[in-house]
């Protein structure tokens, strides 16, 4: 199998890993597989939906009614300044988001440069100046019923929402965002894991490789 990536043979930079697919793919299940492949302290991440912007000058309410799955409700530009300073050397610090608010928080995670940089979200594909960055583009395949139970799970549990709001926002933005940017971004990624985060086979040969190139660091 050749792999034809934008590499160089003597590398210095960290390796950026892209891991995009639609929402509830299982993109979170593959990231976990390559940290735990390729150890925490040689593995940064960094997630796109860290970076909505802030909209705190509207009502809880008002905020909650935006549409969060359109590529202009994140700060890309941001991340794309943040994943530069990393591959230089230098740390960032990374917003953090309270989804049960719909809110940009005032406080940040410090992110160490490490070896491999992933970066992580639904539509870090459809952003040209981020893919570019980007060494070895992944993109995590599920089906639609798979993905909305996914997320309907997560939603409850984890960002506090109700059945019905996950419902109103799956049909009225993230279908149809999914099918505008997410889906058609799947034609730049390198690597395509079809049944998403359970595709055992398609994701050891991933680590394989994303061991290599971290080795040739």
């Amino acid at each position: 199998m050749r792999y034809d990536f934008h590499m160089n043979d003597a590398r210095t930079a960290p390796v950026i890993i892209g891991i995009a697919g639609g929402s509830g793919s299982g993109k979170t299940t593959v990231v976990r597989r390559l940290t735990a492949s390729l150890g925490d302290a040689k593995v940064s991440v960094l997630e796109h939906d860290r970076y909505y912007r802030d909209r705190s000058d509207l009502r809880l309410e008002e905020r909650a009614a935006l549409n969060y799955d359109h590529p202009d409700s994140l700060e890309t530009d941001l991340l794309v300044q943040h994943v530069k300073t990393l591959r230089s050397g230098e740390p960032i610090q990374a917003p953090q988001y309270d989804f049960a608010r719909h809110n940009r928080l005032d406080t940040f995670d410090t992110v160490q440069p490490r070896t491999a940089i992933i970066v992580e979200g639904i539509l870090i594909f459809a952003d040209a100046p981020l893919r570019a960055l980007m060494d070895v583009k992944v993109f995590v395949d599920a089906d639609d019923d798979t993905r909305f139970i996914r997320r309907l799970q997560r939603d409850i549990t984890e960002r506090g929402r109700t059945v019905q709001s996950v419902i109103d926002q799956y049909l009225g933005s993230v279908k149809p965002m999914h099918l505008e940017f997410v889906e058609p971004s799947k034609r730049y990624a390198d690597i395509i894991v079809p049944r998403g985060g359970h595709n055992d086979v398609a994701i050891e040969m991933l680590l394989t490789l994303a061991r290599g190139l971290v080795a040739r660091g």
